[in-house]
């Protein structure tokens, strides 16, 4: 079989999804639920915790299993994955991360408060992590031809972790933005490719 990248037994995966308003979070969210209930699992996803609008702190819970799901929350201790738009957001939540859980998290800050840590020592906290993926999205996105493609590119590095086949993802982000022109889709598929090649060994 084709699944199962972080464990062996029943396919699950217990995701965290951190960022700041405005970042896409809730893009990355959608698209990796619609991919996997496309491929036949349960999916939970809690509400969004924090303040959704720009600017503000983003906390969001992803499930899916081919098994039953008894919550929407992630257990503390439970996340395989932790997907995080902004690096000092991805700190924030590591109580949620299992032993063995993955770390992916954008490079590039985004300075909301007035004493924002100092942001080499945010990167090499998350580097000593014992599996973790910092990522230049800003550039990756740029060069995919789209900024705003910052959260296609998260999804892209966090794909090999899902165990959700990459032309499954494709397919679900056509969909989703079907009514954009075609050359706002084919950016969005090169993104979501610039990111899961950084991370892939």
């Amino acid at each position: 079989m084709r699944r199962n990248v972080m464990e062996k037994g029943s396919m699950k995966r217990d995701i965290i999804l951190a960022g700041v308003g405005g970042q896409g979070v809730l893009s990355i969210a959608a698209i990796i639920a619609r991919a996997a209930a496309a491929e036949g699992l349960s999916v939970r996803q809690s509400e969004v915790h924090g303040m959704a609008q720009r600017g503000g702190a983003v906390l969001a819970h992803l499930r899916f299993s081919d098994g039953p799901i008894y919550s929407d929350l992630v257990p503390r201790g439970g996340a395989d994955l932790i997907i995080a738009t902004e690096p000092v957001e991805s700190l924030r939540y590591l109580a949620y991360l299992s032993p063995e859980g993955v770390v992916v998290t954008a490079a590039e800050p985004l300075v909301n408060v007035p004493n924002y840590p100092e942001i080499d020592r945010i990167l090499s906290a998350i580097r000593s992590l014992p599996h973790s993926h910092v990522v230049e999205a800003q550039s990756l996105a740029k060069e995919a031809g789209l900024t705003k493609a910052v959260n296609m590119v998260m999804v892209g590095a966090a794909s090999p972790y899902l165990n959700i086949p990459i032309e499954n993802i494709e397919h679900t982000i056509c969909e989703l933005f079907a009514t954009k022109e075609p050359t706002v889709i084919d950016a969005n598929i090169r993104a979501l490719h610039l990111g899961r090649k950084v991370v892939m060994p």
